[in-house]
Protein backbone atom coordinates (compact mmCIF):
# COMPACT_ATOMS: atom_id res chain seq x y z
CA UNK A 1 0.00 0.00 0.00
CA UNK A 2 1.01 3.62 -0.66
CA UNK A 3 2.23 6.50 1.48
CA UNK A 4 -0.96 8.41 1.23
CA UNK A 5 -3.09 5.28 1.93
CA UNK A 6 -1.49 4.66 5.38
CA UNK A 7 -1.58 8.36 6.15
CA UNK A 8 -5.20 8.48 5.60
CA UNK A 9 -6.08 5.51 7.27
CA UNK A 10 -3.49 6.15 10.43
CA UNK A 11 -5.36 9.27 10.29
CA UNK A 12 -8.82 8.25 10.65
CA UNK A 13 -8.33 5.31 13.19
CA UNK A 14 -6.28 8.21 15.47
CA UNK A 15 -9.72 10.15 15.27
CA UNK A 16 -11.73 7.45 15.98
CA UNK A 17 -9.67 6.32 18.90
CA UNK A 18 -9.88 9.89 20.56
CA UNK A 19 -12.95 10.29 19.80
CA UNK A 20 -14.20 7.26 21.13
CA UNK A 21 -12.59 7.45 24.42
CA UNK A 22 -13.95 11.15 24.78
CA UNK A 23 -17.72 9.79 24.40
CA UNK A 24 -17.26 6.71 26.62
CA UNK A 25 -15.19 8.96 29.49
CA UNK A 26 -18.26 11.62 29.51
CA UNK A 27 -20.88 8.44 29.32
CA UNK A 28 -19.10 7.25 32.25
CA UNK A 29 -19.27 11.21 34.01
CA UNK A 30 -22.52 11.35 32.87
CA UNK A 31 -23.64 7.70 34.63
CA UNK A 32 -21.97 9.45 38.39
CA UNK A 33 -22.53 6.57 40.81
CA UNK A 34 -24.46 4.17 38.88
CA UNK A 35 -21.60 3.05 36.75
CA UNK A 36 -18.77 3.21 39.95
CA UNK A 37 -16.76 -0.80 39.55
CA UNK A 38 -18.60 -2.27 36.92
CA UNK A 39 -17.75 -3.64 33.47
CA UNK A 40 -19.28 -2.57 30.12
CA UNK A 41 -19.17 -4.66 27.38
CA UNK A 42 -18.48 -2.93 24.30
CA UNK A 43 -18.94 -3.13 20.33
CA UNK A 44 -18.13 -1.05 17.38
CA UNK A 45 -19.33 -1.41 14.08
CA UNK A 46 -16.83 -0.41 11.21
CA UNK A 47 -18.63 0.15 7.89
CA UNK A 48 -16.94 1.35 4.75
CA UNK A 49 -19.10 2.60 1.76
CA UNK A 50 -18.18 0.98 -1.37
CA UNK A 51 -16.24 -2.02 0.21
CA UNK A 52 -18.85 -4.18 1.67
CA UNK A 53 -17.31 -3.72 4.61
CA UNK A 54 -18.63 -4.79 8.20
CA UNK A 55 -15.85 -5.18 10.92
CA UNK A 56 -17.30 -6.09 14.75
CA UNK A 57 -14.86 -5.29 17.42
CA UNK A 58 -15.99 -6.28 21.08
CA UNK A 59 -14.72 -6.02 24.53
CA UNK A 60 -15.45 -5.24 28.04
CA UNK A 61 -15.03 -1.74 29.60
CA UNK A 62 -14.82 -1.78 34.08
CA UNK A 63 -15.24 1.42 35.09
CA UNK A 64 -13.30 3.34 37.73
CA UNK A 65 -13.71 2.04 41.27
CA UNK A 66 -13.43 5.49 42.75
Amino acid sequence: MDDEFNMSMRKFLKQVGVTSQQAIEAAMRDAGASATGKTFEARVVLTIDGLDLEHVVTGKIVSPSE
